[in-house]
């Protein structure tokens, strides 16, 4: 058995494992919790898959957002656009391919059910930072995933037990 030796700059999201089975970060049009980042970027870096960061917010039913170009705006804040920079940031300088993905729905639980159907991941690390969220909406939306996807769910510590 031999040790692989690998520069931060190689790119380690080619190498071993199963193809296609990247890893999912996902947020509800907050920021993500530091832990789930930390994790999603070292499992990505360990498996040696790609690591896909998505923002899945709500696009309100208003014809004339659409009309005038308003859902194709940056994040909701500064605070959600940096950090997702910060762990694509993170997981680049670790040579893992990250792609960047923001999925816009009237319905955006139901869109990162669906997101998790097209991805196909290995894990959905699920990140929304708790304090940012309303307790009630995030509790149904970890309900909702934990009930419909079909690939392994991480959530951070603070979440006790299965809602």
């Amino acid at each position: 058995m031999g040790v692989d030796i690998r520069d931060r700059g190689t790119d380690v999201s080619t190498g071993r494992g199963a193809a296609g089975r990247p890893v999912l970060l996902a947020t509800l049009g907050v920021p993500l919790n530091e832990e789930a980042s930390v994790f999603a970027v070292d499992t990505a870096v360990e498996s040696g898959q790609r690591l896909v960061v998505a923002n899945v917010t709500a696009l309100e039913p208003l014809r004339m957002s659409i009309t005038l170009g308003y859902d194709a705006l940056p994040e909701l804040t500064p605070e959600v656009s940096a950090s997702l920079r910060r762990s694509a940031e993170l997981a680049r300088s670790l040579g893992v391919h990250v792609e960047r993905l923001r999925v816009r729905s009237p319905r955006p639980v139901l869109a990162l059910v669906d997101l998790v159907a097209d991805v196909r991941p290995g894990v959905l690390v699920f990140g929304p930072d708790r304090k940012a969220l309303r307790e009630r909406r995030y509790r149904r939306a970890l309900r909702a995933v934990l009930d419909r996807v079909t690939c392994l769910v991480w959530v951070p510590d603070d979440v006790t037990g299965r809602p």
